[in-house]
Parts: C-alpha cells; structure tokens; sequence
C-alpha cells in the first residue's frame, strides 16, 4: 500500500510540474492546471470503464495488475473473485454429496415450497409415492399423490406422528409419511415416506394371532376356572386336594386377566381413535377409582387426591376410566405397606394432566424406556407375586394415544415415580359448559404399523 501511494504521489507531481512549466512559459493558470491534469484524468477513466466492463462481462481479474491504487483495487477484487470461486465450489460439491447421498436413500424423500408444491425428489419418491422429478416439479403435492386423510395431515401442521397410508398407485404397498418444516422461517416442508409394508403385515398376523388366540383361549379356560371354583367349593373334597386346587384356580384367573388384557390391546388397536366420544366426568370416575383403591390398598397405602371437580374431559368413558385405574392401581401394587400416593387431576395452560406420584423405591433409568412394552416387568417375580400381567400400561398408552394425549414416565432409585398424562386443550371441558359436537362414526380401520402403539 506505500508504493501505491509514493506511486500516486508521483504520479500527481508530473501534471503539477507541467502546469507550473506552462504558467512559465505565459499561459494562464485557468487553463495550465485543467490542460497539465488531462493525463491523469484521462488513466483513471481508462481503468474505470476496463473495470466495470471486466466485473460487468464477470471475466476473471488476473495479473499484471496496473501500479498505484489501481493495482490495489484490481487485486483485491480478484482475491474476493478467488474466494467466491473457492466458495461455489464447496457449494457445488456439498450438493453434489447430498444428492448422491439423498440418491442412494431407499426412503422417499420430497421437498415442497411454500406452497406445497414439489419442489425436489429422489428417485424412490417415483416407486413409493409415483412422483417423479423433474417432469413434475411445480405441481402442488396433493394433485400429484392424493389421499383422503393427506389434505388435513398437511394443512394441519401437526407432524408428530405419521400417517401410514396405502398410496392409490399401489395398494399393495404401505407408506409411513412423515412431514418436517424445514427452510427460511419453516416455511418449506420435507416429506419422507417409508416402505412399512412388510411390517404392517407382521403386526397384521400378530394382532390377529393374539386376538384369535386370547379369544379362542377364553372359553376353554372358563370351563376350567368353574369346575375348579365348584371342586373347592363341594364339602366332600379331600382336604390334601384343596391346596392344589387352589393354586389351579389362582392361576386360572391370571390367566384370564391376561386374556381380557389382550382382547382389550386388540380392540384399542383396530381404530386409532375411539368411536364413542362424549362427555366424560373424570372427577366422579376418580372417585370411584379411590374407592376401589382403598379397598384393594390392605398395605396401608396413604392416598392423597386433588382433584379439579368442574374439570370434564371429550373422550371415551370405558378407555378412560381402564387408563386411569391402572395407574392408580400399579402404584398401590408396586410400592411398599406406607407409601404415600398423590393423584392429582388439574387444568394448565396446555390443557388438563393427570398425575400420580408415589415416594417408593422408585425405577431404574434402564428401564424408563421399556415400561410400556408388552409383558415387560421390572421384576417379573414381583409382578407375579401381585397379580400384574405386564400389559397395563402398554393398554394406558394405547388409550392415551388414541385420545391426543401423551404419558411422561419420571424416577429416580430412592425419590419416587411419577406418571404423567397430558390431555390437549381440545380435550378439555368444564361443567355445565357445552359439550362440542363429535363425530361418532366409527372411523377407518387403522393400518398403523406401531405395533406398541
């Protein structure tokens, strides 16, 4: 940068000289000092108008670049030049890796605009969702894959769950379709969808196994429980039978508990929200629930309820009353004669929540996860011991979902466990307030693939 201006610096004392050199030699120094600038002048509109032609026709700047500050402005123009190119070519090969990895993506993957309309797709969107890009780029996204229940599942912006369809190209096929915001101020939305389809027949064969099964099991087996119940019952038994018999008829009813639990899983699973949707008086089948509790709590179990009596709740009586009471009733089994247990049924500002909470032994953070699986038990001796068949809260989630709601599972060894439903506040109905109409149609068969709801 010294150069450059010792360069200018030279530069501007040859016109001054010249203009002194001419207002020697008598001419005037209105016209000497103009006269003696021409030159200079003249290079700086030269190297102006080469610029904005080179910048305009986007030529590359290269050397020799010219001296003085011009040199300086030309070679950082061209550094900034070369540190464009260098940033094009990170872009070109990012996009490039993207492609290639999206490419390689068995899943269909879709980008809409705005709008909704396609903006991208990999190849696997074409045997997936039949949408093939780019002969279809542009078009809106529901002219293009059309489904009944798609239209609401995209305006309505709720994307936490999926949407398993059967796509009208291929029924044969079952796609699991999640929507994500994605973009300036998520405003784009990016659509993948995922071939289920073998899944779906697994759960398909397991759910109709179990419910076959557990209904096939459930006469035979009440044939059974009476004639034993009648045996320990008859006076003349020989009292060495009584003791066998005894275990026969304890084992029979877990055995019906577990059918009835099965046959219950297996209902809750064939639509994905219940048909029969009124008014459901929660305070009043808590009640009830206490009650009940007290009587099969022999352990000296202290319950300690709060409950928000003008609070109702839109949903299905039967599921809900199931959902509550085996919380309630795990709580009084699993812990320890003593233990305190807080029920708590409340209003927030996301919508209502019920809570039961125990100061027990609490549950190791391994098995957090797991807790509404199938037939999964902490300590399965234990479980045994009280009568749990290991399906209850695997039927609470399962009611719980079907009703928009959520279960938060929180422990700590030695602190405690609490269980935790979250009802949305379209769920939510005070006393005395009027009940919003639903539709009671029984709604399409789910085709879920989850097979644990």
């Amino acid at each position: 940068m010294r150069r450059a201006l010792l360069f200018e610096l030279a530069l501007f004392a040859v016109p001054s000289g010249g203009a002194l050199m001419l207002w020697l030699g008598g001419l005037a120094p209105a016209w000497s000092v103009p006269l003696a600038s021409v030159p200079a002048l003249g290079r700086h509109i030269f190297r102006l108008i080469d610029l904005s032609t080179l910048i305009r026709r986007q030529h590359r700047l290269a050397p020799p670049f010219p001296r003085g500050l011009w040199g300086e402005v030309y070679r950082n123009i061209a550094r900034y030049q070369q540190r464009g190119r260098k940033g094009r070519k990170r872009q070109i090969r990012f996009t490039r890796r993207f492609r290639e990895a999206a490419n390689a993506v068995p899943d269909a993957l879709v980008i809409l605009d705005k709008h909704h309309r396609i903006d991208w797709a990999n190849p696997a969107a074409a045997q997936l969702l039949d949408i093939h890009w780019p002969e279809q780029d542009g078009q809106h996204f529901l002219d293009v894959f059309c489904h009944p229940e798609l239209g609401d599942f995209l305006h309505d912006g709720e994307y936490l769950r999926p949407l398993d369809i059967a796509p009208s190209h291929n029924r044969a096929l079952m796609i699991s379709l999640r929507i994500a915001p994605f973009g300036e101020r998520k405003r784009q939305r990016l659509v993948v969808g995922r071939d289920i389809t073998k899944v779906y027949h697994l759960n398909m064969i397991r759910r109709d196994f179990v419910a076959n099964a557990s209904h096939e099991l459930r006469t035979p087996l009440t044939v059974i429980g009476g004639f034993v119940e009648n045996l320990l019952d008859a006076p003349n038994t020989p009292e060495p039978h009584r003791r066998p018999l005894t275990l026969m008829h304890n084992q029979a009813e877990r055995m019906r508990s577990i059918i009835e639990d099965l046959l219950t899983l297996s209902r809750l699973e064939m639509h994905d929200s219940p048909a029969d949707q009124h008014s459901v008086d929660v305070p009043e089948e808590l009640r009830l629930i206490l009650q009940e509790a007290q009587a099969i709590g022999d352990a000296g179990h202290r319950l300690d309820p709060l409950i928000d009596t003008g609070l109702l709740l839109l949903g299905n009586q039967p599921e809900l009353r199931s959902a509550f009471s085996n919380l309630v009733f795990n709580a009084i089994k699993h812990t320890p004669a003593g233990t305190r247990i807080r029920i708590r049924w409340c209003q927030d500002k996301d919508g209502a929540t019920f809570v039961v909470e125990d100061d027990g032994p609490g549950i190791a953070p391994e098995h957090l996860p797991r807790l509404t699986e199938r037939f999964y038990r902490i300590d399965a001796a234990r479980s045994r011991q009280s009568g749990g068949t290991g399906l209850g809260l695997a039927i609470v989630k399962h009611v719980l979902n079907r009703h928009d709601a959520s279960l938060n599972i929180s422990s700590e060894l030695g602190q405690g466990t609490t269980f935790a439903c979250h009802f949305p506040t379209t769920r939510t109905l005070r006393r005395d307030a009027p009940v919003p109409h639903v539709d009671t149609t029984p709604p399409t068969p789910s085709r879920s693939a989850n097979g644990e709801g």
